[in-house]
């Protein structure tokens, strides 16, 4: 029996269906999964200023990319593993869309940190930290 060829010397990666994140949210996303906003769903209409959001669309738009591929139950396991978990993050009233509407972008509140003193992590070699 013939072994199957396991190289990947001219296997073609099989192209995106959207070019990049903001086609597929535009796209996809936003025509695709409609709720009824304000109160327990949140979105902003500049989405795009929203590093949270910004991460989980793509990484939404990475895993939907892969599994659309992969038929039979693909797009059932990325509803399950994937929007199913992140929609109600992404939308929800905690979310990173919290301040907003789709009609007003408001900065969201950025945690304020402390700098961290020399060897309190233990990677200074000079002052170790006791373990």
């Amino acid at each position: 029996m013939p072994k199957p060829d396991t190289s990947t010397a001219g296997a073609k990666r099989p192209e995106s269906l959207y070019p990049d994140v903001t086609a597929w949210v535009t796209g996809h996303f936003v025509p695709m999964y409609r709720r009824t906003l304000g109160g327990e769903f949140r979105w902003c209409g500049q989405w795009w200023r929203h590093g949270e959001a910004i991460s989980r669309l793509t990484a939404l738009w990475f895993s939907w990319e892969s599994m659309r591929l992969q038929g039979a139950t693909g797009m059932a396991l990325w509803y399950r593993d994937h929007l199913d978990h992140h929609i109600p993050v992404l939308l929800g009233p905690r979310g990173p869309f919290y301040q907003c509407t789709e009609n007003e972008h408001l900065t969201p509140h950025q945690a304020r940190t402390v700098p961290v003193p020399a060897g309190w992590l233990g990677n200074d070699p000079d002052n170790p930290v006791d373990a």
